[in-house]
């Protein structure tokens, strides 16, 4: 999901308490803090010798150690984001991601697989990241690259 996407549905319902659950069905604790927003941008090299671009936008949350009871609303998440915007240049385009471990969630950088509006909050559903080769994905794609030969290198068997 986009930063641009994940804000507008923010936006739409600033009044509700703003939980972020993975599939399933952990919650991020109460009284959560938004503790950083990275503006990130990634320049990589893959198997196949093939250059790689791409920005995130990564949103920290951390649980102090004597949390309240009570959730961040999505309105005050978006006032958050809002100030960050102007300090620090955001690529609305770029996907947006959520850090965040403890003892329910393994401490990564998970992907917004949906923000959901319910009757009584709005549900950021989040997805583990996963592992893939970037040559292997091209090849399957368009049969005329072969993994990983760009570079001699033999990390693909398929």
């Amino acid at each position: 999901m986009t930063t641009e996407e994940f804000i507008f549905a923010l936006r739409r319902a600033p009044n509700q308490p703003l939980l972020f659950v993975d599939r399933a069905g952990h919650v991020v604790h109460r009284d959560y803090h938004l503790t950083e927003i990275k503006a990130a941008s990634f320049d990589t090299v893959d198997c196949g010798g093939q250059v790689n671009h791409w920005r995130e936008t990564i949103v920290q949350l951390w649980v102090p150690e004597h949390a309240e009871p009570t959730y961040m609303t999505a309105g005050k998440f978006v006032k958050i984001f809002d100030k960050v915007s102007h300090m620090v240049p955001l690529d609305t385009e770029a996907e947006v991601r959520i850090e965040y471990g403890d003892e329910n969630f393994f401490p990564s950088i998970y992907h917004v697989r949906a923000v959901m509006q319910e009757r009584d909050a709005t549900h950021v559903l989040l997805e583990p990241p996963t592992a893939t080769c970037k040559a292997r994905d091209r090849r399957l794609a368009s049969a005329s690259e072969p993994c990983c030969e760009a570079v001699a290198m033999s990390c693909c068997a398929a």
